[in-house]
């Protein structure tokens, strides 16, 4: 113990040694994080159903990034049995594989939303969005009535696909082309949306928000919640058991 003592003592005293020994310990641990990430992409295993978001989700998943839901909601559902027999299967890697940013979260003040997705009905979501406590009394969740009223503006949305395939997502020349048109058709019950589902299987296109006669900000984030965790299929996705 006192030889110890003492080689820490020289360490402290020597203020070259220090510093070397510090990078040394900072340079490994670098490595550590860094290393890893160049061969993400390989142990990211991709599962059936995965495809991008449509760009009604995606200005969905803008507004709920916009309003901080990601401050008391993850999406990340741990492998231990309290939270699966909570929320529902683990969370794969692949389920974020699209997400920029990923949405998984360190705090949970409110229910993980990994598989929100058709768990309730629209008409849940519109009243808990206006109204948190009118549905669970217990709710401190601040309201956001204020979704219905906002006429939707999310922009460009050729735009912005285009700047998610500069980062891997592979939207299709059709889905840029038609980026716009597939924000209106996808909330609008009159649309023509064939098309649409056949480029984005599972996507869900009706009107959200029990307004047809206006595209809000509600409908977006509606859209957005109720596809949370309905691509994947689990019994496809080779070697995912749930855990014991």
């Amino acid at each position: 113990m006192t030889t110890i003592t003492e080689k820490h003592k020289k360490i402290e005293r020597n203020v070259t040694l220090l510093a070397v020994l510090a990078f040394l310990v900072v340079t490994i641990g670098g490595l550590v994080e860094i290393v890893p990430l160049f061969w993400v992409k390989s142990t990211v295993e991709k599962v059936e159903g995965m495809r991008p978001y449509t760009p009604l989700e995606l200005a969905g998943r803008n507004i709920y990034m916009r309003e901080g839901c990601y401050n008391c909601h993850s999406q990340m559902i741990r492998p231990f049995r309290d939270e699966v027999e909570r929320y529902g299967h683990y969370s794969l890697a692949a389920e974020s594989m699209y997400d920029h940013p990923f949405q998984w979260g360190s705090k949970r003040t409110g229910p993980d939303l990994a598989r929100v997705g058709g768990r309730y009905s629209d008409e849940w979501h519109v009243q808990h969005l206006i109204d948190p406590r009118a549905v669970v009394p217990e709710s401190i969740m601040p309201p956001y009535a204020f979704l219905a009223e906002h006429e939707l503006k999310a922009g460009d949305m050729t735009k912005h696909l285009r700047a998610l395939t500069r980062v891997g997502v592979p939207y299709t020349d059709e889905d840029l082309e038609k980026a716009n048109a597939d924000l209106l058709a996808q909330a609008d019950p009159e649309a023509d949306t064939e098309d649409l589902l056949r480029r984005y299987p599972k996507a869900q296109a009706r009107d959200f928000d029990g307004n047809p006669q206006k595209l809000t900000e509600m409908d977006a984030l509606v859209a957005y919640l109720q596809m949370l965790g309905t691509l994947v299929d689990f019994k496809a996705a080779a070697g995912q058991e749930e855990p014991q």
